[in-house]
């Protein structure tokens, strides 16, 4: 198989990485030469500075890895043209060209990926798995907080260059962190309402949002609530789901994933696979589109479950903005 790399920061290397560690060294790179990081990793593949070029390669599969803002301009094509796509998170800025992008999905053929790598940490996965044994009887209430300090992320940078800090790449808070907005509906499902207060009260002197706080009532009657920020040190990721017969708490850090059951009275932790390191999340979703690209899998993350985390993410952005609950029938 073919695949075309759009976009060579760290996230769209980090693929590159994975797929030569999987064995797959047929790779065309597409790039505007925009990347701070060093060129040498890149020197023993053919690289493109158009579009049009670069998918004459014929590629089997494009993973999208540019700025956000960027997205549709190298997936539309891309789709329209056959390729699958592995589309990183989120799938854009805004809804504008997402149903041409679903049409240009259907009139070629191929199959989308979304890049929320957490369906792929096994501690999420054990959660899933607990909640659908009923571990903790009937889910109630949920809280995930996610805090990092955004100049720790690419030292190399100015961080007030990269996209997450620039409005028009994209970037803010709710967008670059959105990975909970996904999996808790992966472990929940469907979002009714949602509020959220936004901030940028820090020093970061950046024009996007650093803060928020994010009110979530599901359909199934779980109310609960996302924190993201850009300022907290040491960070921080963690996840507490509420039951009528127990409690799950998830610490991304420490890897600890524990289960309180009423009847027992007790904590029952979960642990990580030996070896288990942030790339393998990366290496899994990897392996999982592979599989995909083969036939041998459904996406495990569709472009509506993408479509569906970036709605939420811009209705947090439009109920901070106008005061408001915001519903869906």
């Amino acid at each position: 198989m073919k695949f075309l790399i759009a976009g060579l920061g760290s996230i769209g290397r980090r693929h590159l990485k994975n797929l030569v560690a999987l064995g797959e060294r047929d790779i065309v790179l597409y790039r505007t030469h925009q990347s701070t990081l060093p060129d040498d990793e890149l020197d023993d593949f053919p690289v493109e500075t158009d579009l049009q070029a670069a998918l004459a390669h014929q590629p089997d599969a494009v993973i999208v890895a540019n700025p956000t803002a960027l997205h549709l301009q190298v997936a539309i094509p891309a789709a329209r043209a056959g390729c699958s796509l592995l589309l990183e998170k989120p799938v854009s800025h805004n809804l504008d060209g997402l149903a041409e992008l679903q049409e240009a999905v259907q009139a070629g053929g191929g199959q989308v990926l979304v890049g929320f790598q957490f369906r792929f940490h096994p501690g999420l996965r054990q959660i899933k798995a607990c909640l659908a044994r009923e571990e903790i009887g009937r889910p109630l209430a949920v809280r995930a907080h996610w805090g990092e300090y955004l100049p720790d992320w690419h030292p190399w940078e100015d961080y007030r260059q990269g996209y997450s800090a620039r409005t028009d790449l994209g970037g803010g808070v709710i967008l670059t962190l959105c990975h909970p907005l996904d999996y808790l509906r992966y472990l929940l499902g469907e979002v009714e309402a949602l509020w959220a207060f936004t901030a940028a009260n820090s020093e970061l002197d950046i024009p996007v949002e650093d803060t928020a706080e994010i009110g979530l009532r599901f359909k199934s009657g779980v109310v609960g609530s996302v924190h993201l920020d850009y300022i907290q040190r040491p960070a921080s990721h963690h996840l507490e789901i509420i039951g009528g017969q127990g409690t799950i708490r998830w610490d991304y850090h420490t890897g600890e994933m524990r289960v309180y059951r009423v009847p027992e009275a007790g904590w029952q932790p979960y642990s990580l696979p030996e070896n288990f390191e942030r790339n393998t999340m990366f290496l899994n979703q990897m392996e999982h589109f592979i599989k995909v690209l083969r036939g041998k899998e459904q996406p495990v993350c569709s472009l509506n479950d993408g479509i569906r985390a970036l709605e939420l993410a811009l209705a947090a952005h439009d109920s901070a903005r106008q005061g408001e609950v915001i519903t869906w029938g």
